[in-house]
């Protein structure tokens, strides 16, 4: 299957497949069980740490956001992409593994340390993210963003496997751990999976596109930066893809981070949220991949359509969602299309970019996308506080997924060099 991709393409597409560890284990599904079950032993009533967790979702990518068109801006220059790429990445590994040292019964430091192995979790997919334009053609981003994201679900399910199976059995007492213990495994497990399959990408992706070093490089990078900021407007389908893709990857990214902790207020079992959430992996990988090759027929705009109007019917199903059954349809709704939705749009924006300028401008889609994933927890955060039910929490989020429909049917189809011809320094 990788034979049809050149080395680089394939030691970028594997990246997916070493972080997808971290997307599932930690973001998803061990860390938030591991995190309610330390919190509900401490007293914290299951909608305060559900929205605890929404908040500190929300501070991580806030200070992300914040970084992200600076340190993009900067590692445009020569030599710098590959340097902040591997910084974020050990920083999220390391503190990763960390969280399996911190007591049990400290909900509040795990999510201080939840928080960092977040921001370096996300912030080596920013610069990841701008390798795309470094790895592959325009006309191929499609099939190879859209292949990373597949084989980055098939790949974290093996991780997700051993995990689950170490977690069960001990809860089976057929091995000699505790609950606790097997989910700090989890921990471990993750950080290295993520640690070994990143060499590819590390050894074999080069930075094709940058702009010659300058004296007064950081002073530099801000007046780019803020030429940019002036600029962007004029730039109309570039300005009008941020803005759509703001609401709607706010309810993607939301509903992702959040949807364990969203099963366990509703009485759902760990051992069937683990089980629910590597269905999901399994099913998530394919439709991706499909995405990719649905979008070479039919555009990757309309694909991006289907994949919306899927999320809307989630919200609204959501609302209603009463037993194990709704939660295993919502749940592979969800694995149709969220796979294909963040594939998708990457390629579609990397389309619209200066190659040169790729970390500058995936700075700016960061921003967008992490300022939006500030918004959507803390929505649904609220609204579980005052409601008392995280279920209208979700509920909120179609308003999102709209806005962003109606915003996208604006925007016109990418078209190469649309930002301006791109040189290869």
């Amino acid at each position: 299957m990788m034979k049809r991709f050149s080395k680089e393409e394939s030691s970028w597409i594997f990246y997916d497949w070493a972080n997808s560890a971290y997307s599932i284990i930690i973001s998803t599904a061990v860390f938030p069980l591991f995190y309610k079950a330390a919190a509900t032993n401490a007293g914290v009533s299951a909608a305060d740490s559900t929205a605890y967790l929404g908040y500190t979702v929300a501070i991580a990518t806030f200070i992300l956001a914040m970084l992200s068109p600076i340190l993009g801006t900067i590692a445009d220059y020569q030599g710098y992409k590959k340097k902040f790429f591997t910084f974020f990445f050990a920083l999220g590994v390391i503190f990763t593994a960390i969280l399996a040292f911190v007591p049990s019964d400290q909900w509040l430091l795990l999510l201080i340390f939840y928080t960092v192995a977040a921001i370096g979790s996300a912030g080596s997919n920013v610069f990841y993210d701008a390798f795309l334009t470094d790895v592959t053609t325009e006309e191929r981003m499609n099939k190879v963003s859209s292949r990373g994201f597949g084989f980055g679900y098939i790949g974290s399910t093996i991780p997700f496997i051993i995990s689950i199976a170490i977690i069960v059995l001990s809860q089976n007492n057929v091995l000699p751990l505790s609950t606790t213990v097997a989910s700090k495994i989890a921990f471990i497990i993750t950080a290295i999976w993520w640690g070994v399959f990143s060499i590819p990408l590390i050894k074999n992706v080069h930075q094709r596109y940058f702009i010659e070093r300058e004296q007064k490089l950081v002073v530099n990078s801000f007046k780019r930066l803020g030429k940019t900021l002036k600029e962007i407007r004029q730039y109309r389908a570039l300005f009008l893809f941020l803005l759509a893709y703001f609401f709607y990857i706010d309810g993607v990214g939301t509903i992702i981070t959040m949807s364990t902790a969203y099963g366990t207020d509703l009485g759902i079992t760990a051992t069937n949220l683990l089980i629910i959430l590597f269905v999901t992996q399994v099913v998530a990988g394919p439709f991706a991949i499909l995405y990719g090759r649905l979008a070479e027929r039919f555009t990757g705009k309309k694909m991006l359509y289907v994949g919306i109007c899927i999320y809307i019917i989630v919200c609204i199903y959501a609302y209603f969602l009463e037993t194990t059954l709704d939660f295993w349809i919502l749940a592979m709704l969800v694995a149709s299309s969220q796979g294909g939705i963040q594939a998708l749009s990457r390629a579609y924006f990397a389309k619209l970019i200066p190659k040169k300028n790729s970390n500058e401008f995936f700075g700016f889609y960061n921003i967008f996308g992490k300022f939006a994933s500030i918004l959507g927890p803390l929505l649904v955060g609220v609204t579980a506080q005052v409601t008392g039910d995280s279920s209208s929490g979700v509920f909120s989020l179609v308003i999102l997924f709209i806005v962003g429909l109606i915003i996208l049917a604006f925007v016109p189809e990418p078209k190469a060099g649309e930002m301006n011809k791109p040189t290869i320094v």
